[in-house]
């Protein structure tokens, strides 16, 4: 199930962040400049609640989060029409869907959404799988 992000999630998504981050592949960031406590992302989960142009799904199986997508805009004038993503996957659920749902349930929202007109994203060159889905999903 892909849903909305909620700040009981908080916990998980920590937990989910420190595994990837752990495997030093997918992300720039590394495992020594991860700060975040459960309250911060509570917080920050909440404020993307709160924003009209952001928004934060998590996937969800059998009651466990097991990933999760942000969408964040750079909040200038000029280019509030677009956003970038980032998805966050449990090593053992890779494989199963969950970011092809995550990243459809992007598109939908943006879609749907009155301002947004351009999703972004980065990913490492190495990152065959991710590039494929996101070739599969429409990015060039």
């Amino acid at each position: 199930m892909i849903r909305l992000a909620v700040p009981d999630d908080a916990e998980a998504m920590v937990a989910i962040q420190k595994e990837v981050l752990t495997e030093e592949i997918y992300f720039v960031s590394t495992i020594d400049e991860f700060h975040q406590t459960v309250e911060g992302q509570r917080e920050w989960i909440q404020a993307k609640q709160e924003h009209p142009s952001e928004v934060l799904f998590v996937a969800e199986e059998d009651g466990e989060v097991v990933g999760w997508l942000v969408f964040q805009t750079e909040g200038r004038i000029k280019v509030r029409h677009t956003g970038k993503f980032g998805v966050m996957i449990k090593q053992e659920a890779r494989g199963q869907g969950y970011g092809k749902q995550l990243v459809q349930g992007l598109i939908d929202w943006a879609r749907a959404h009155p301002v947004i007109e351009k999703i972004l994203l980065f990913t490492f060159a190495s990152n065959t799988r991710a590039i494929a889905l996101y070739k599969q999903l429409g990015f060039v």
